[in-house]
């Protein structure tokens, strides 16, 4: 038992004391790696169906990937909730509340999963027609949606296991175990395809079992551990005030995911009108562009999971420079990539298809991308700092009306008028810059806001003796009658503060 504990604490990481840049590093690198493999997953299913199978195949499988997204991004986004509560009652050692919302997040899991089965094989041909899928692809796209929702409930056991593990700092195990399901994935398509030349039917076939293999291994991982998130399978039942609570915080970021992906979804029905070749390309462009993304998307979670642990301690002074730090370092990761992936574009393209107009359309979508992606993942940041603070339905508002309604608005004015793809794909580069500047405006009011609450302005004493000892009390704080002055002159109107109380 000694050994187990010491082997769960030598993964886990102190977020609320000691150096911070070195640790948000150590945190952020495994995730990166992490998601680069989770996009490994696809990317091995288009590479060997583009080689093997055809440009038709490739648009089959490429088409697919909005849909698959917004049917699946509300469960996905419960898990967020998962992530920050986790984090919050691990930092304050709630031992019970934290046993809790463990078992309740992976029954949770399991049901969501058998529900999204049905959704997937009952819908998904009404909805890809709906999309506006060309007669020669459907069959196909219809085909490898059935097969790959098959595995809809190892990919949620395995998304709430690892957050429950990122939540308490340990980034690395969930990396081994895609590593592992990664391999599987790639050796899979390939003897699927080529030696039984099974087709899309093969990659999805690969998929769902590479899921089950990466699920199988984060319950073993949390079954077997003795700390205090150990898994009890006579202990899996849903808590009502704990659902509620993930539900609270993770539902709106399902419902932001979900809006995003119809969004999408209307671009991809517009990319769709340029034919199946246009289709390709913009498939292979959106899968290199997906690794930059996964690489910056690693600065949001980092950032939910350290705010998540801080608040949970009351540490906003160090909160402050949590996201200073994950601002400054997705910046540097989205610029460095992006005009990495631009300059090796056709190099990169050619790895999915080698037809030179699928290789075209794809840098159509790379210069107007890659150029800009970094303001994405700054937009996302913003994001994580809200929610690891308690707020997700503010930045659920934000996200819906800056983005997601911008563009719908974009493709049925600007782009009716101009139905060129630079118009179309330009449209992501100014919801991201719209969007971003009112998430930090957001961000600023709402710190500020539990700031006063809690009456540590001036930040409070280290993390841990916070969370032995309670939150220090404001009547005691020597920065009192600055904080007090300074909320009667300066700061946001006390309106838009009311606002966001509600909204909460």
């Amino acid at each position: 038992m000694a050994l187990q504990r010491k082997t769960a604490r030598s993964y886990e990481i102190d977020m609320c004391n000691g150096p911070l840049f070195s640790k948000l590093l150590i945190y952020a690198l495994p995730l990166m790696l992490s998601g680069i493999l989770q996009l490994l997953f696809n990317a091995a299913d288009i590479v060997v169906v583009g080689r093997f199978a055809g440009s038709e195949s490739l648009a089959a499988v490429g088409s697919t990937s909005a849909l698959i997204n917004l049917l699946i991004n509300l469960f996905i986004g419960l898990s967020i909730g998962t992530n920050v509560l986790v984090a919050r009652y691990f930092s304050a050692q709630q031992k019970r509340d934290l046993e809790e919302t463990v078992h309740t997040s992976m029954v949770v899991a399991g049901i969501g999963g058998v529900i999204l089965i049905a959704v997937g094989y009952f819908l998904s041909e009404p909805l890809l027609t709906l999309m506006g899928t060309p007669d020669n692809v459907l069959p196909l796209s219809v085909l490898y949606m059935k097969i790959y929702f098959v595995g809809m409930p190892a990919m949620l056991v395995y998304n709430f296991g690892s957050a429950v593990l990122r939540a308490v700092g340990d980034t690395r195990r969930p990396l081994y175990f895609l590593f592992t399901a990664g391999v599987a994935n790639a050796l899979m398509n390939l003897f699927f395809v080529i030696v039984c030349h099974m087709g899309v039917a093969g990659v999805a076939l690969a998929t769902t079992i590479s899921q089950c293999i990466s699920a199988v291994l984060v319950v073993r991982c949390l079954l077997f551990t003795d700390a205090d998130y150990k898994l009890n399978l006579k202990k899996l039942r849903i808590v009502k005030h704990k659902l509620v609570s993930i539900v609270r915080i993770g539902l709106p970021a399902g419902m932001q995911g979900a809006v995003f992906s119809i969004s999408n979804v209307l671009i991809q029905s517009s990319v769709n009108s340029f034919g199946s070749v246009t289709m390709a390309g913009n498939t292979a462009a959106s899968n290199i562009e997906g690794f930059i993304y996964t690489a910056m998307n690693s600065f949001y979670q980092t950032a939910l999971s350290f705010v998540s642990q801080n608040y949970g301690v009351k540490n906003y002074k160090r909160i402050s420079r949590i996201m200073i730090y994950c601002e400054g370092m997705v910046f540097v990761v989205g610029a460095v990539l992006g005009a990495g992936a631009l300059a090796f574009g056709p190099e990169l393209l050619s790895i999915y298809n080698s037809e030179p107009e699928v290789i075209q359309y794809g840098l159509i979508r790379m210069w107007i991308i890659c150029t800009t992606y970094y303001l994405c993942g700054m937009m996302d940041v913003f994001v994580g700092g809200l929610r690891g603070m308690g707020y997700s339905v503010p930045p659920m508002i934000v996200s819906i009306s800056g983005a997601c309604a911008f563009r719908v608005i974009w493709i049925y004015t600007i782009f009716a008028a101009n139905r060129t793809l630079q118009t179309l794909y330009i449209s992501y580069p100014v919801s991201w810059a719209l969007t971003g500047a009112i998430h930090f405006i957001c961000y600023l009011v709402i710190k500020r806001k539990l700031e006063r609450k809690d009456g540590s302005g001036a930040g409070v004493a280290a993390g841990a003796a916070v969370a032995q000892n309670g939150p220090i009390s404001w009547r005691k704080t020597p920065q009192k009658k600055k904080l007090h002055d300074f909320s009667r002159s300066g700061g946001f109107p006390g309106l838009v503060r009311k606002v966001f109380d509600k909204a909460r």
